[in-house]
């Protein structure tokens, strides 16, 4: 069943960035009701002062108010994990989806050396997604260093801790697991995507993901070596079918609530999906 919020309930987006020296060290959202803005804008503050990466020299926090009819509900993706040796083999599986879900094979490839690399200006990480033509790889982004940040979207309250269960109960509890489902949910709905592919910067954590929206959040279980400060997330889109001003505005201001789950699949070895 379907949950939502009334029409009538004021609604805050509260967004957390931090850094040190310039780099980019940790960042977070979350969208929720006036009586719940103090308590999640203190967590948020917390996790940026306990980044592993280090301590933050900047954070920044923000609320806005956000207009409660402005907000589209939708079910999340979804979610299968697929367990790889070891991070070459996470790669391969990684440029195998891409190519399915419609990317080119070069742009697929370019696309992994990109964020193995630093996607970023020098070589950096950047604060956003990179978007690239999936046909032709040709980036469209004006800042290549902030990229497309992706934000505004949610659990419903009543459905958080359904998911927290069901995430739980396939051995999936860790928070950038639900993070990560959320805003691939959102990009999945947004006009002209092709696919996502992402690994995060954190050095600890090595998981990462394909998405598209003909077969959901694919995680896999390597796609980086431990102890890498590389990582980021990379957007594939359509060209000439999509408005660049409707995708970003989308991405960036488009507040969206999941109040449903796809299915969520044991995990699978990869190499009964090899070509």
């Amino acid at each position: 069943m379907l949950i939502s919020w009334t029409m009538e309930t004021s609604l805050y987006s509260v967004r957390m960035r931090a850094s040190s020296h310039g780099r980019h060290l940790a960042g977070a959202e979350r969208l929720v009701t006036e009586v719940d803005v103090c308590a999640v804008t203190a967590a948020l503050m917390q996790r940026a002062m306990r980044c592993p990466h280090g301590p933050a020299d900047e954070i920044y926090c923000s609320v806005e108010r956000i207009d409660s009819q402005m907000v589209l509900y939708a079910a999340l993706p979804n979610l299968t994990t697929y367990e790889v040796q070891d991070w070459q083999e996470g790669r391969r599986a990684a440029h195998c989806l891409l190519v399915r879900a419609g990317v080119s094979s070069d742009v697929a490839a370019r696309a992994v050396s990109l964020l193995a690399n630093g996607a970023g200006p020098e070589g950096t990480v950047m604060r956003g997604a990179a978007l690239l033509v999936a046909a032709t790889g040709e980036r469209l982004e004006t800042d290549l260093g902030r990229g497309v940040r992706v934000s505004r979207m949610d659990l419903a309250p009543e459905f958080r801790p359904i998911l927290e269960h069901n995430l739980a109960a396939a051995g999936l509890d860790h928070h950038r697991v639900q993070e990560a489902l959320i805003l691939a949910g959102k990009v999945l709905r947004a006009p002209g995507i092709v696919a996502e592919l992402c690994w995060s910067d954190a050095t600890d954590y090595t998981t990462g993901y394909v998405a598209a929206p003909q077969f959901g959040y694919q995680r896999i279980s390597a796609l980086k070596p431990a102890g890498d400060r590389r990582g980021g997330r990379v957007f594939f889109v359509n060209q000439p079918d999509i408005s660049l001003a409707a995708l970003v505005d989308y991405l960036e201001r488009q507040a969206i609530l999941f109040n449903a789950s796809g299915t969520i699949s044991p995990p699978e070895k990869w190499m009964a999906h090899n070509e």
